[in-house]
């Protein structure tokens, strides 16, 4: 996707995005991995040239991305509102459903949802942009790769929030504090535990 050819999308062409998403959807009752829709979008004449991109070209696949969740979201949206169906939306499958009202509900508030609804976010990310989120996104990864490690290392396990885990940390260090007897070696992993589950999100 170029930089000319976003602005000159327009709503007519995500409106274009989205019924076409729609008609894949209902085909695919299955359900379909965000890959697999992009590359059935990809083949829609219309939509081929908006969606072709440049491999290694970050940038553009972020914005295909984007559009693709944006319209995702706003399906979700209508199809609660008009009560006619209920949508399931991760990277891995994204698949319709038969309407739940209690289901559905949960989704009203959503800040995922909020970010791929607002078009600013699509317009105003340059590659710079989509570089720091990719780095973030490594970073968070490594994190939660490490985490059941650091967490057992403090004697605590998913579900747990932060203020335990810092009530937890300050109990041990002083337990095992070297004043009082303790293991140097024992302190550094618990300031390394901490660190990594506590270190900004």
């Amino acid at each position: 996707m170029s930089d000319e050819s976003l602005p000159t999308a327009g709503m007519a062409m995500i409106d274009v995005i989205q019924q076409t998403v729609a008609e894949i959807l209902h085909i695919h009752k299955e359900g379909i991995s965000e890959y697999a829709l992009i590359s059935q979008l990809e083949t829609c004449p219309q939509l081929a040239k908006l969606l072709s991109r440049k491999k290694g070209d970050n940038l553009a696949l972020f914005r295909i991305h984007f559009l693709v969740c944006h319209v995702l979201y706003r399906l979700m949206d209508e199809w609660h509102q008009s009560q006619s169906a209920h949508l399931e939306i991760s990277a891995l499958l994204i698949r319709k459903h038969p309407y739940e009202a209690s289901v559905a509900a949960l989704a009203a508030v959503d800040k995922v949802r909020d970010y791929y609804l607002d078009l600013n976010h699509l317009i105003e990310t340059d590659a710079q942009g989509v570089d720091e989120l990719l780095a973030a996104f490594w970073i968070g990864m490594n994190r939660y790769e490490h985490r059941d490690t650091a967490l057992d290392v403090l004697g605590l396990s998913d579900p747990v929030d932060d203020e335990t885990i810092r009530k937890t940390y300050r109990s041990l260090v002083m337990q095992h504090h070297p004043d009082r007897g303790g293991d140097k070696e024992l302190i550094q992993q618990l300031n390394d535990a901490a660190h990594l589950l506590l270190k900004t999100k």
